[in-house]
């Protein structure tokens, strides 16, 4: 069943998803070569328990940290460890964050240091993507409008594989709702979009081709051929007109400029 959230709740959501992109902000600010990926997510938690929240992850099915960081070859999902991140890596890092009754969910894929031009087009591509989603999600569409635009700039456009196994979704007073958005499908299918409709859009693309593996942690999805991914991730809410976007990746991308042990992008989508 599919909930439509009313004006205040969109509110709600905002406030949530906001303090999920101070929090990617905060780790924009933090990745370095030398830092793992356990310390990023202690500083994460705590930031977001000084603000009143917690995170929405801990817990979640089991997964014991409050953030998922998938490094290269890895999609989603990879646990937090003493690993530390290296130059050259392409470190994926997705939040979210429970707060007032309501959930917020974003991710942000950062590249460190001196980085394979391969790599910074896909990131630029699959940020691309979020907002070629998004520019379907208005009242009166169709889920698969989101799901075909995404697809069609990703693979038709740049050749890039589109991760089929997962996918955004509905979001709330749960984590995880109806209804499914996948990256891939046709224009036309599945449900029809109406205002009050709040979702996750998050391309998870990869450098080679769409094939996952899980890995025997149980939790982490990388490529099968072990070529990067990256993955972004808005909250949106549906409108009568242009979506209206929760989250923000405008804090995110001001810690990027300033922190130069990151590759700095020339151009900013938000």
């Amino acid at each position: 069943m599919i909930y439509y959230k009313t004006t205040d709740e969109v509110k709600l959501i905002r406030e949530s998803s906001l303090l999920v992109s101070e929090t990617l902000a905060l780790m924009a600010g933090l990745i370095q070569p030398g830092i793992t990926t356990l310390e990023l997510d202690e500083k994460a938690e705590a930031f977001i328990r000084d603000n009143g929240a917690r995170p929405s992850f801990k817990g979640y099915r089991g997964f014991a940290h409050t953030l998922c960081i998938s490094v290269n070859e890895e999609v989603v999902h990879g646990i937090p460890s003493k690993r530390e991140i290296k130059n050259g890596d392409v470190v994926s890092v997705d939040c979210g964050v429970y707060k007032n009754g309501y959930h917020g969910d974003s991710a942000y894929t950062f590249l460190v240091g001196d980085v394979t031009m391969d790599a910074v087009n896909l990131a630029r591509v699959t940020k691309e993507c979020v907002f070629k989603g998004i520019e379907m999600a208005i009242a009166g569409n169709r889920i698969g409008d989101i799901s075909y635009a995404v697809q069609n700039y990703a693979e038709s456009f740049h050749g890039y594989g589109v991760v089929r196994e997962l996918v955004g979704h509905g979001l709330g007073k749960s984590l995880h709702e109806e209804p499914d958005v996948p990256n891939f499908g046709a224009r036309g299918k599945g449900p029809k979009m109406q205002e009050g409709l709040v979702i996750a859009i998050e391309p998870m693309i990869n450098l080679g081709t769409k094939n996952v593996v899980q890995e025997n942690d149980g939790w982490t999805i990388r490529t099968k051929d072990r070529k990067i991914s990256c993955h972004f991730e808005h909250t949106i809410a549906v409108t009568k007109g242009k979506a209206d976007i929760l989250s923000s990746f405008e804090p995110i991308e001001a810690a990027v400029k300033r922190n130069k042990n990151l590759y700095q992008e020339t151009e900013t989508v938000s």
